[in-house]
């Protein structure tokens, strides 16, 4: 009989006793990124339009770079970019 109680009693405390609910303290502060938990309704959309913003920059940067890259001087060793610069090394 009093190990039926014992058991009774640890099923309806263990729930009392795990983690994950009750209310903590969390300072109400504005922030732009959206505060504390933030959870944007389409944060899939907006990381892949800045993902394809951040794409296309970088290769219009590496279109002019290609285009206004010039070596003088040959250089000893192969330089990667030399595969793909509009002017060969070792020339004005």
């Amino acid at each position: 009989q009093s190990l039926a109680l014992v058991q009774q009693n640890t099923l309806t405390t263990n729930n009392d006793n795990m983690g994950g609910g009750g209310w903590y303290y969390v300072p109400k502060v504005w922030s732009p990124a959206g505060g504390w938990w933030n959870n944007p309704r389409n944060w899939k959309a907006n990381t892949a339009v800045c993902g394809v913003v951040i794409f296309a920059l970088s290769a219009v940067v590496f279109k002019v770079s290609a285009e206004k890259e010039r070596r003088p001087i040959k250089p000893r060793f192969p330089v990667p970019s030399e595969r793909w610069a509009k002017h060969p090394a070792g020339t004005q």
